[in-house]
């Protein structure tokens, strides 16, 4: 997958709107990437 950087800058911006349109919502946001993060942290670990 290649990286689109001119496509960030929007990405960012409409991600800020949904965040102030729907404030709640980012914490939905952080906890699965913190979910994430972990799990594919303990991935490798558990299957050795």
């Amino acid at each position: 997958m290649e990286n689109l950087p001119e496509f960030q800058p929007a990405a960012y911006i409409i991600a800020g709107l949904v965040v102030l349109i729907f404030p709640r919502i980012l914490n939905y946001i952080v906890a699965g990437y913190l979910i994430f993060l972990g799990a594919s942290e303990l991935w490798p670990n558990l299957l050795s």
